[in-house]
């Protein structure tokens, strides 16, 4: 499939003006397996078509958090977000002294979606992970010890390489999937698979989804060529 092709482009800017009775900000997630190059995709099993997980972030809540959520409840697998080396125009942390790094947590795509005539939705794509399975262990039994509460895992460490975080999974090298994560009747529908690259977009294919995808595993492998190359330096 020439994913090149296929990409879509972005809107020309608007401006507009929303209150907060009028706005639903929500975030979606692309889960990879980054040792097995396969990512997480639902599929709605009464309306038959596949999707990313995504929603709408609880009040007060980070948009990062939300995405992460999001990802567990509608899909089963826990993630978490992965700084990777993308184009985007924020300004960098101002830090004296200290060189700033390429890898980065920021969205791949953001889409303005109206939700009914007077409200309008914005909704962010982000890149995650599943977790090792040590950490997964960590989240479930601290699930379990407060009553079924979802657990925000911790970032991504920043000294850890792709390597290194691939040597995580020599024990468990699948990982885990959670049944029934789902908070309302809608969700209960969804089914999620771990599906190969080509494969995902395929099923995905028409979407900015699917983009999402193509640019999230295009940072992945950026990524490792970034570190393989720092390494043999």
């Amino acid at each position: 499939m020439d994913t090149a092709k296929a990409s879509p482009t972005s809107s020309l800017p608007v401006f507009a003006n929303f209150d907060a009775a009028h706005l639903v900000i929500g975030a979606g997630v692309a889960i990879f397996h980054l040792t097995t190059a396969r990512v997480v995709v639902c599929y709605h099993g009464k309306d038959g078509y596949w999707f990313l997980p995504k929603g709408r972030r609880d009040a007060g809540e980070d948009s990062v958090a939300g995405a992460e959520r999001e990802g567990f409840e509608e899909s089963g697998y826990r993630n978490r977000l992965l700084p990777l080396p993308l184009r985007h125009r924020q300004p960098q942390a101002h830090h004296p002294g200290s060189p700033a790094s390429p890898m980065v947590v920021e969205p791949v795509w953001t889409q303005m979606m109206p939700v009914k005539p007077t409200i309008q939705y914005l909704l962010s794509w982000y890149i995650a992970e599943t977790l090792p399975p040590d950490l997964e262990a960590s989240l479930s039994a601290k699930t379990k010890q407060e009553n079924g509460a979802y657990q925000y895992p911790p970032p991504f460490p920043k000294e850890l390489t792709l390597v290194e975080r691939a040597d995580l999974e020599l024990s468990q090298p699948e990982p885990m999937k959670h049944e029934n994560t789902g908070v309302d009747e809608e969700e209960a529908l969804y089914e999620s698979y771990l599906l190969p690259i080509d494969i995902a977009q395929t099923k995905l294919q028409g979407t900015i989804m699917a983009d999402v995808v193509r640019l999230g595993w295009e940072a992945i492998c950026s990524r490792r060529e970034m570190e393989r190359k720092t390494n043999v330096g």
